[in-house]
């Protein structure tokens, strides 16, 4: 990134752009000079600028139509209008366009040094900024994720004590949330660390050839197996099965599933010898476990073995308070990738980021950022290069908002199903306890803490009480 701000100066008379000119850069600034607002739309077209003093009248395009330009070529640009015929109407309609600021000719050096002096320190107190978000963004990484505030910080607490202890983990929540990373981090921090991590997309594999896949066959099983083949779960012995997207399979296989991990044994199609396998099972799924248990679609047993240990990630619209530092991460990333200078986005360009609604959650965010650094061409990501992507982010949001949430899609976004599912089962641990919260937390997989802040949230204070008065002896 340049040491100094970069000033556009826009004027048709020689005069002003040499006494300007030279007065900005005692005061700090690069200077571009452009005697004409055709020269200056050319110069934008090719490079960044923090502040443009613009002349309103000039013979080729008046300076109105350079200040609409400007907020079109470089969204992040202040512009500063300058005329020997000032008006209270133009002064109006110029800060009704965008303008900071209208001065007069001849011009008040002192107003323009106060001026001059205001941006710069705005410029440089968003560059420290990024730096400070850059390097913080360091130290809240965690096997891959980032997270500052008290949700993310959650989970990695969790992954951190139940990852060594972890045969089974079960792990919820919309697409795009960082489902495969959390079972990165169960297989990184656990005793199994330096095995094989396999990895298989239960939505991915044709229905007929899944149980191939998982359990292996031999030759002459079926049409096609020309040869004997050791499926994933053989693959995977000694180490870590992945299982995305378990909500998928269907019940057949669900069934012998829950045979090999219960008994720690799978049968090659075509073979009845039984073969051992020693393997540490994550599954995950963005669809409301419950829900497809009651209607019959997912197998109670299965869910049951595969939610000893459970945890359900949050949208990234439940924890905005990490989009700046997952914007740093991206950045840098795919400007490294890229080998390009970019630092950061402008302040306007977070704000629109941080207030998105992201029903693709992390996956989306990162894909618009990645979007935005390929056709950046500055130092910074603005307003201009997020524009499409960021129209398309709320027109899905529009469309995915009016349909029905029968599943936990990325694409729907919706946190409310998330957290019905939540106390739907912290008050089903609670029912199995009898009210004990130290038993229902070690069921749940939560410290104590954490789930007297969920009964909190959810209001099962009192339900607790209750329970717990109720199962006292007469």
């Amino acid at each position: 990134m340049s040491a100094k701000p970069v000033l556009l100066i826009v004027d048709d008379e020689a005069g002003i752009l040499e006494v300007v000119g030279r007065f900005a850069r005692r005061t700090g600034f690069d200077v571009l000079s452009c005697n004409g607002g055709r020269e200056a739309l050319a110069t934008l077209a090719q490079t960044k600028a923090d502040l443009a003093l613009v002349d309103v009248r000039m013979p080729d395009i008046g300076g109105l139509d350079v200040l609409r330009a400007i907020g079109t070529l470089n969204p992040s640009c202040q512009v500063v209008l300058m005329t020997g015929y000032a008006t209270v109407e133009s002064a109006v309609e110029a800060v009704k366009l965008g303008a900071r600021d209208y001065l007069a000719k001849p011009l008040n050096f002192r107003r323009l040094e106060q001026l001059l002096g205001d941006v710069r320190e705005q410029v440089e107190r968003r560059r420290s900024v990024l730096e400070i978000e850059s390097e913080l963004t360091k130290r809240l990484e965690f096997c891959g994720m980032i997270g500052r505030g008290p949700a993310m910080q959650e989970i990695f607490d969790l992954l951190g004590r139940l990852a060594p202890h972890a045969r089974t983990a079960l792990i919820m929540g919309e697409t795009g949330t960082g489902k495969e990373l959390v079972a990165h981090a169960f297989h990184r921090l656990g005793p199994r660390r330096d095995r094989r991590f396999v990895t298989v997309n239960c939505s991915a594999v044709v229905e007929t050839l899944f149980e191939s896949e998982l359990f292996g066959h031999v030759r002459g099983a079926f049409t096609g197996a020309t040869q004997n083949k050791a499926g994933l779960f053989e693959l995977a012995d000694g180490g870590t099965l992945f299982l995305d997207e378990i909500g998928e399979l269907q019940a057949p296989v669900q069934a012998k599933l829950l045979r090999a991990l219960e008994l720690g044994e799978v049968n090659r199609i075509g073979s009845l010898q039984p073969r051992h396998v020693d393997v540490h099972v994550i599954a995950a799924t963005n669809r409301n476990l419950p829900a497809e248990v009651a209607a019959g679609r997912f197998r109670s047993d299965l869910y049951y073995r595969l939610n000893i240990i459970h945890l359900t990630l949050p949208p990234l619209g439940a924890r905005r308070e990490d989009i700046p530092y997952l914007i740093a991460a991206f950045v840098k990333d795919c400007a490294g990738r890229l080998g390009k200078t970019l630092v950061g986005v402008s302040a306007a360009a977070e704000r629109r980021l941080t207030s998105a609604a992201w029903p693709g959650n992390v996956r989306q965010l990162r894909n618009v950022i990645e979007r935005a650094c390929i056709m950046a061409d500055g130092d910074l990501i603005t307003e201009r290069e997020l524009t499409t992507s960021l129209d398309e982010v709320l027109t899905q949001a529009r469309t995915l908002g009016s349909s029905s949430a029968d599943t936990l899609t990325g694409a729907l976004g919706d946190s409310m199903l998330l957290s019905a599912l939540e106390r739907e089962q912290i008050v089903r641990a609670l029912g199995r306890t009898k009210g004990n919260k130290k038993e229902a937390a070690r069921l749940l997989g939560l410290s104590r803490r954490a789930l007297y802040r969920r009964l909190d949230r959810f209001a099962l204070l009192d339900t607790v009480t209750r329970r717990r008065s109720d199962s006292l002896p007469a």
